[in-house]
């Protein structure tokens, strides 16, 4: 059975000419070699697999050439020939991972001093050169800086930030490119056409991409896919070679969250988990292929590294795609991706930002979403009742009272605040607003018997999915009353003031985060002061500043408005006694009886 050759070593580059997207490196390399202008020292830096040891091999061939062409070696002559066949003494190899002490590197100075036999140059090459300790790097200092004329070093590593400044200084730095999708497409190709393997341009394409830029990744790749699926590549057969997501997934995931279509992108999120695939995974290549898909709606399709007809695939998708749309689902997945380390439940969160996509694409459709229940309507034929229900068409001063299942009450309005969101359920039948006409002179709140016609309402979400339902009779009534006069009650002051303690009495078992502020609560006429500690404190109050209104008004029984001023003050803390004395007082402070009962039982405090 004849020995098998894997393809990164079969087709490893022989010539500066045949490395793959390299050529600010191979052509400088050349120039420096017809020019006779030689470093003593190179450091070649990069990813894996693109091609640093190859060039460092290439240029030790080609400056020892008897008869260099162009910068190229022959192949021709003794030197190049006993290099091709692995018995040159002219190039040392050292690799560095497992000879990094400084007995190593005093043997490769030993070595440094030997002239060569054949040629004009004893070229060494360290590879992983990162991995030398600090003291084998400072053994290797002087050597570095002032080597014999015919020795020159070439070091290689992937980690430059580790070499030591002092080394740095010393050579000429090359730093190698990530190899491009399109320039590892092509070689592919090259080597398939070799191999006599028939391979299309999307099952190459998935293998230059897996290979994130390395050429010898992406050639074990292509010789695993052949073991495969013999002597024809296809894409699905690839994919499933190299287990990864294939593009097919992702552009069926985008058509159906284009549509709004959620559900199906569910099942075909399941689908992929079924397959093995972590959530993560489907995450972070979705995102990838939504920024693709924005690339590819202008100029800088460039940037999308795909070719052939992959690259219109995505082309006629960014066509059918909306700009807000691809900004929107490429916010929310990125987002997504940040918190799904840290999420105990990853499935559920990649589900809901694809929900969420699946809404912006409703959005784009004219569909009602999650997003779009804020929508704005016309209500002439709500307000109809209303304008009717007047007993003569001239303005006269009326007393509006709302009574949908209460007792009529004083209609409260706030000056301050911004109008809150109208909310409006389907389906209930509207009731005929009470209008009670007044004389002027007595008249708590000026108004017309015609109502003002509003132009529109909005409907909140908050509506929809819960709270007091308002009928549209109510709607008009509060057009109306947003216009009244402030009712005040003269007698606020005094009765908020006297419902303190049975305000108080209610937080204690309802919501004891409050008591301290009502306990230090000031009253000046309708104005309610509250001293809270904290920031938080002072958001949910506000948040929630007209149920508090309500709160005060039904235990204080005061009519009309009533105003809440919040103030934050971060040194007000709750005295917590923290000594045996501290606690004994405060619980004295509590109850005087104590005292009494500790001494007629003669009680120890301790």
């Amino acid at each position: 059975m004849e020995n098998f050759i894997v393809s990164a070593r079969k087709y490893r580059p022989a010539t500066f000419a045949s490395v793959v997207g390299q050529r600010h490196i191979t052509s400088t390399l050349k120039n420096a070699i017809e020019r006779g202008q030689l470093a003593h020292a190179y450091l070649f830096c990069g990813p894996r697999g693109v091609g640093k040891t190859t060039c460092a091999r290439i240029f030790a061939k080609a400056i020892n050439c008897l008869n260099p062409q162009g910068g190229e070696a022959c192949n021709e002559c003794e030197s190049c020939r006993s290099f091709n066949e692995g018995r040159s003494l002219n190039v040392h190899e050292l690799d560095a991972a497992s000879n990094n002490s400084v007995d190593d590197i005093r043997n490769l100075i030993e070595q440094v001093r030997i002239i060569p036999q054949q040629g004009s140059y004893s070229v060494f090459v360290i590879d992983e050169v990162h991995m030398l300790s600090a003291a084998a790097f400072n053994a290797f200092l002087k050597t570095l800086e002032e080597p014999p004329h015919h020795a020159i070093f070439i070091l290689a590593t992937t980690e430059k930030h580790k070499i030591i400044p002092t080394i740095l200084s010393r050579c000429q730095i090359y730093d190698f490119n990530r190899i491009k999708v399109e320039d590892g497409v092509e070689y592919l190709r090259y080597i398939a056409q070799k191999e006599g393997v028939e391979a299309d341009d999307e099952a190459l394409n998935l293998i230059a991409h897996k290979a994130d830029g390395g050429m010898r990744d992406a050639l074990s790749m292509f010789d695993k896919a052949v073991s495969f699926c013999g002597a024809k590549l296809n894409y699905k057969d690839v994919a499933t070679t190299l287990n990864v997501l294939d593009y097919d997934t992702y552009f069926k995931a985008t058509e159906l969250l284009l549509a709004g279509n959620y559900i199906e992108a569910l099942m075909l999120f399941d689908d992929v988990l079924a397959r093995g695939f972590s959530p993560q995974v489907f995450l972070a290549g979705l995102n990838a292929h939504m920024r693709d898909l924005l690339m590819a709606k202008g100029p800088a399709i460039s940037l999308v590294e795909f070719t052939g007809t992959l690259v219109e695939r995505y082309k006629a998708q960014a066509a059918k795609c909306h700009e807000a749309f691809l900004f929107g689902a490429i916010s929310l997945l990125t987002e997504a991706d940040g918190k799904i380390r840290q999420s105990s439940n990853q499935r559920l969160l990649v589900e809901l930002g694809l929900m969420k996509i699946a809404g912006l694409g409703q959005k784009k459709n004219g569909e009602v979403t999650f997003d779009t229940l804020d929508i704005v309507v016309d209500l002439p034929e709500l307000v109809a009742p209303v304008q009717n229900a007047a007993p003569t068409p001239t303005p006269q001063p009326a007393r509006v009272e709302m009574e949908p299942r209460v007792e009529p009450q004083p209609v409260r309005v706030e000056p301050r605040m911004e109008p809150q969101s109208v909310m409006v359920e389907p389906r209930v039948e509207p009731q005929p607003a009470r209008v009670e006409p007044q004389p002027a002179a007595k008249a708590g709140v000026a108004s017309q018997s015609r109502a003002p016609r509003p132009s529109k309402a909005t409907i909140s979400l908050s509506g929809l999915l819960g709270g007091e339902a308002k009928t549209a009779t109510e709607l008009a009534a509060e057009e109306v009353a947003k216009k009244a006069v402030v009712v005040i009650d003269p007698r606020a002051e005094e009765k908020i003031a006297l419902a303190k303690e049975r305000m108080v009495e209610v937080l204690m078992h309802d919501r004891r985060r409050f008591v301290e502020a009502f306990q230090a609560m000031t009253v000046a006429g309708n104005v309610v002061t509250l001293t809270v500690p904290s920031g938080e404190l002072y958001t949910e109050i506000m948040r929630d500043k007209s149920e508090w209104q309500r709160f005060i008004a039904k235990h204080s029984g005061a009519e009309g408005l009533i105003e809440l001023n919040i103030i934050v003050n971060e040194q007000i803390r709750v005295a917590r006694p923290i000594t045996l004395e501290d606690r004994m007082r405060h619980m004295i402070k509590k109850n005087e009886r104590i005292t009494e009962m500790i001494e007629r039982l003669s009680l120890d405090v301790e």
